[in-house]
Order: structure tokens, then sequence, then C-alpha cells
């Protein structure tokens, strides 16, 4: 028998399913975080603690006519919560997957680099769920009242509103060194973060930080999740607009950095 029979007779290489492929690096990737707690932890803690420290002190005091001070400060230490777990927690995982060379072992499997990803993505999204779920509780417990509609369309404003943050986070993964990746991954959402009011009201910030924040990511991130409960400075299309444009920049940053990095590791 020739060899070209031979390869002919030869059974064709089937792909497994997509959606079964996802499902299973989903789960993957959710028993990997649940084996190294630390930065999970900290996702869930630090908002509860600044709310804790911060927000329940002045729970019942009025931020407008119809806002109290406890409703303000849990949507913005919400977005802070899920931001965190976006650029921080997705972020570092990326950038420790990179310093252990895990990404090179991926690259020699057949997974594609896209179902990795969207499964990285798909757990972020279900932590960041919980972690909103965890201030919530704490927000009802210090006596913050909201109609039900009003909840779930705060915690859909920031899931939803959190994908630029997920795109910064990948793109500073692979643009730092994994050594450095994690601590400048941390300062540059701290500045962020502090800029956008997410941890003192906007009024209370310097006027050039004011003037400086309207270009900011974050800060169209939080006005999305204020204007659930109507304290927002600009509309939702405005705030929504803002939130695709940087979605789009940075995923294409970080899509450009992946391949560079791919290109030099694999020269």
């Amino acid at each position: 028998m020739s060899t070209v029979a031979i390869r002919s007779a030869s059974p064709t290489p089937r792909l497994a399913p997509i959606g079964r492929t996802l499902y299973k690096q989903t789960r993957a990737q959710w028993r990997l975080l649940l084996r190294q707690p630390a930065m999970s932890l900290i996702a869930i803690i630090l908002p509860v603690l600044l709310y804790l420290l911060f927000g329940l002190p002045h729970a019942r005091q009025a931020y407008s006519p119809t806002v109290s001070m406890g409703a303000y400060m849990l949507v913005g230490l919400g977005a802070y919560g899920v931001g965190l777990v976006m650029v921080f927690t997705f972020g570092a995982s990326v950038a420790m997957d990179r310093g252990q060379k895990n990404d090179l072992l991926m690259r020699a499997t057949p997974l594609p680099p896209a179902v990795d990803i969207a499964a990285r993505v798909l757990v972020a999204i279900v932590f960041a769920i919980i972690t909103l779920m965890v201030l919530f509780a704490v927000a009802l417990v210090a006596g913050v009242r909201l109609q039900p509609a009003t909840w779930l369309t705060i915690m859909t404003y920031l899931v939803a509103g959190s994908l630029p943050l997920l795109g910064l986070g990948l793109a500073v993964a692979y643009l730092i060194s994994p050594n450095a990746a994690v601590a400048i991954v941390n300062i540059i959402y701290m500045l962020l973060a502090f800029a956008s009011g997410f941890l003192v009201p906007m009024s209370q910030l310097p006027n050039l930080v004011q003037q400086v924040a309207g270009y900011l990511p974050t800060y169209h991130y939080g006005q999305l999740a204020w204007s659930a409960i109507g304290v927002s400075t600009e509309s939702v299309v405005v705030s929504a607009a803002w939130l695709v444009g940087y979605t789009v920049v940075f995923f294409g940053l970080a899509l450009w950095a992946y391949r560079r990095d791919a290109s030099r590791r694999s020269g």
C-alpha cells in the first residue's frame, strides 16, 4: 500500500465542540482561582472593609434629596470592587501565567487562545457578581433600601460596564514584564479609582483631578453605575459610548501585545 493510500485512510482529526471546550476550560480556571485565593479574597474583602469604615458611619445621611450617602458609596465601592476583579485579579492571573510560562504550555496545546481568554472572562464576571452580592448584603444590613429593579440595574451596569477594564488588565499583563505587572496594574488601578470618585466623592477632589477625570475610563464607568440611582453627571448613552470606545482601544492594544509577546517568545 502506498504512502498516499495510508494517509488517505487515516481518520481526519476532529476538534472538540467549542461549547464543551469552553465549559471545561472555564471550570479549570475557576478551580485555579479557588486554589490561589489570596488575590480573590482581596477583591471581596477590600470593598466591604472600605464600606464599613467610610460608608457605614454616614449611610443614613443624605447625598441628594432622593439618595442617601450609603447608596452613593455603595455604587462607588461596587465599581471599585468589580474593577479590582477585572484589572487586578484578571490581569495579575495572566501575568503570573506568563511568569510561570504556563502560557507557553497553553500555546502548545490545541486549545484556541480565544477559548482560554473567554474562559477567564467568564470566571471574572462570575466572581465580580459574587463580589457585588457580598457588598450588597453588607449595605442592606447598614440600612440601604432600594427598589429590586434598582439593585438589578446597578449590578447590570457594573458588570457590563467593566469590559474596558478587562481589556486594560489584559493589555498591562502582556505589555509589562511578569515580575512587575502585578505591582504596576495595582498602582494604575488605584490612581484611576481615586481620580474617578470611587473612594472619595468627585466634589472633594482637587480641581486638576476633576478636569482630568472626564477622560478616564473609570470615570465614565462610575457615571454609568451612578445613573442607576439618579446621581450621574452624564447620560447613560454618553457613558456607554465612552466605554465602548475604551473597550475597542484596550482590547486592540491587548491583542497587539499578545501577538508581540508570542512572536518574541517563539522566536
